[in-house]
């Protein structure tokens, strides 16, 4: 179905599905850190939802016991609120739908399994791992690749090449299975993604995958189908690397008789190079965290950077994760949650890989500094430098208002302002070569003159006395302005000199200057 044909009928398969009521999910695995990746599936979610007035679910998809890792699920949830982007319906949110992780669900699945077997499109499986490593080596002699499906099933052991009478024995017997999903022989699937489209896909290709356990547990594909239907999402978005199992859950949506979700896969985040998808050993390399929040491995006791813990704002977070995917096809690039959700929509995810660029998320980063309040800067600044807890919080906003266009993080502000604190103790060569001359004392002995007289000591009083006298005995500004940072400050660096005397006072900007005439 193409062109215009297949225009017509996605657009009326979408209306159909925009009047039902909007229900997303973000279904996390509790075995480790939540990825930047799985956060961008979540925002991306939360925006779909909240621009259509829709709900926005998290399902702990903890079926698989044995990688579960303890304070992975606590984790999840606060980096999520962290972000800004809080569930609706979730643990500890029941919307009615719940319970809301699978292993509390697990009293539900069987009976779907049952379901499948009894309408034939599922069967019992009783095949020891041990037969089927034979199997996958003997075909890999031969050059070929084992896939359970219908060019092999009635050769091995199940309940489609078993009597009746030899199933219900093994049952009964309590031996070992697994319920198969039987893929269908011949056939061309069409399927829909909002993002990429129709997909055609030969049945022929397909295995028939794992369903249900003996040990009473489901696999991700039965438990995910299942929860889907009885929780009513109309739209799954997730990753790429799901695609490959769209095929087999549409067909389970069509085996139970049930009306699927709509489906939009999205693309991959590469790495910095733009070749391979993004990992954690690309964080370390390059010095960037790919994890919201700070993570201690319980396993191992490593520990991994977080955003938060680096410095970065939640608002430049989601806003760069907009970005990696997403386009508004306009200029705009600066995107408070509301403008996003306003904007966003389905149909401007690419479907290339989003190449990630630590540059520019600390750009985001050093926008959203440049909107926080200095009290609020000043609070942070405080937290980071314990040596600040007594200072005026008044006088540290005034000093961040003089330096934070220069800071991308708050770890960033000391660097930049301590000889607003300290004063210095050595001065930069480089620079001490640069703006000490032969006369540069007579001058400084001059400015300490012009200062102290001064009743109104403020920036404007400041400059007026300082460069009237420069002007007046035509000095060249370079002579005095440049020498006189450097006995302020050690270095050629900081914001307007006149700032740097006024806030560090008229007692202390001479006592500097008298210093470096002792020392220099």
């Amino acid at each position: 179905m193409k062109g215009f044909f297949y225009d017509i009928y996605y657009l009326c398969r979408k209306s159909i599905f925009m009047s039902k009521p909007v229900r997303v999910r973000f279904a996390p695995s509790p075995t480790g850190p939540l990825h930047i990746g799985g956060v961008r599936t979540a925002l991306f979610n939360y925006l779909f939802a909240k621009k259509h007035n829709g709900t926005f679910i998290v399902r702990i998809e903890d079926t698989d016991q044995n990688r579960y890792v303890e304070g992975a699920e606590d984790y999840i949830i606060k980096s999520l609120n962290w972000c800004r982007i809080p569930f609706d319906e979730g643990p500890g949110k029941d919307g009615g739908l719940g319970p809301y992780r699978q292993s509390e669900r697990k009293h539900l699945y069987k009976q779907y399994a049952d379901q499948l077997v009894e309408n034939g499109n599922a069967y019992y499986a009783f095949d020891t791992s041990e037969e089927l490593d034979a199997h996958r080596k003997d075909h890999e002699v031969k050059g070929k690749t084992f896939i359970y499906n219908w060019h092999n099933r009635l050769k091995l052991k199940n309940s489609l090449s078993l009597s009746n009478q030899a199933v219900k024995a093994k049952l009964d017997a309590g031996d070992d299975y697994v319920i198969r999903f039987m893929s269908p022989q011949d056939e061309i699937l069409h399927l829909t993604d909002i993002i990429r489209g129709d997909i055609k896909i030969d049945t022929n290709v397909l295995d028939d995958k794992v369903l249900f356990k003996s040990d009473g547990m489901p696999t991700y594909h039965l438990a995910n189908i299942v929860d889907d239907h009885l929780m009513q999402i109309s739209h799954v978005i997730r990753g790429e690397e799901w695609l490959p199992s769209l095929a087999l859950h549409q067909q389970l949506y069509d085996a139970f008789g049930w009306s699927a979700p709509e489906f939009a896969h999205l693309p991959l985040i590469l790495k910095p190079t733009g070749k391979g998808k993004l990992s954690k050993r690309d964080g370390d390399k390059l010095g960037f965290p790919v994890f919201p929040l700070e993570w201690n491995d319980p396993r191992t006791d490593d520990v991994s950077k977080g955003y938060k813990e680096e410095g970065y704002f939640a608002e430049a977070v989601v806003n760069f994760l907009a970005f990696l995917g997403w386009n508004p096809g306009t200029e705009q690039e600066i995107f408070s949650i509301a403008e996003l959700t306003e904007a966003f929509s389905l149909e401007k995810v690419n479907k290339s890989g989003a190449r990630f660029d630590p540059d520019k998320t600390k750009w985001f980063n050093h926008h959203y500094m440049q909107e926080q309040s200095s009290s609020s800067l000043a609070e942070l600044f405080k937290a980071q430098k314990p040596r600040l807890k007594e200072i005026d919080n008044d006088y540290i906003s005034m000093i961040i208002d003089l330096i934070k266009e220069r800071a991308t993080f708050v770890s960033d502000f000391w660097e930049l302002s301590d000889f607003f604190f300290e004063a210095p103790t050595t001065y930069n060569e480089k620079a001490l070569k640069k703006a000490w001359k032969e006369d540069t004392g007579a001058l400084m002995k001059q400015v300490i003159s012009l200062i102290e007289p001064i009743e109104d000591f403020n920036v404007e009083n400041l400059q007026t006395v300082i460069k009237g006298w420069i002007t007046s005995n035509d000095i060249g500004f370079g002579k005095v302005m440049m020498p006189l940072r450097l006995v302020l400050v050690g270095e050629l660096k900081g914001p307007d000199v006149f700032d740097i005397i006024y806030m560090i006072g008229k007692n202390e900007s001479v006592k500097r200057i008298e210093n470096a005439l002792n020392n220099l």
